[in-house]
């Protein structure tokens, strides 16, 4: 269980250093880049913990997952970019599809 909060918490970092690039202005603003430069090592770094028992396939095809959905969600209430009814549905998909892999994997907890 503690391997999924190390997940979780990589998976936090990653959006949140993806929320900041548009900020960093290609890499002009110090502090945004520095910021998102923490957030993208720190990532990297927990999925470490995250791989020591869960299988690499689960915890990438959960990181970036759940990455895509959560930085399309914030893009649409942060930075105010629309979403088409067609996109929803394949977000929805993308969080069903993390679910299952989840709910189905043989990774010991």
């Amino acid at each position: 269980m503690v391997n999924y909060l190390f997940l979780l918490s990589a998976i936090i970092l990653e959006v949140t250093g993806t929320l900041l690039l548009p900020i960093s202005e290609n890499y002009t603003k110090l502090l945004p880049t520095v910021g998102l430069t923490f957030c993208y090592l720190i990532s990297f770094y927990l999925l470490t913990y995250a791989l020591r028992s869960i299988p690499i396939s689960i915890v990438y095809s959960t990181w970036s997952g759940l990455g895509v959905f959560f930085v399309s969600l914030f893009g649409y209430f942060v930075y105010r970019q629309q979403l088409q009814w067609q996109g929803v549905l394949g977000l929805v998909l993308i969080v069903i599809g993390v679910v299952l892999v989840n709910a189905f994997s043989k990774s010991p907890v």
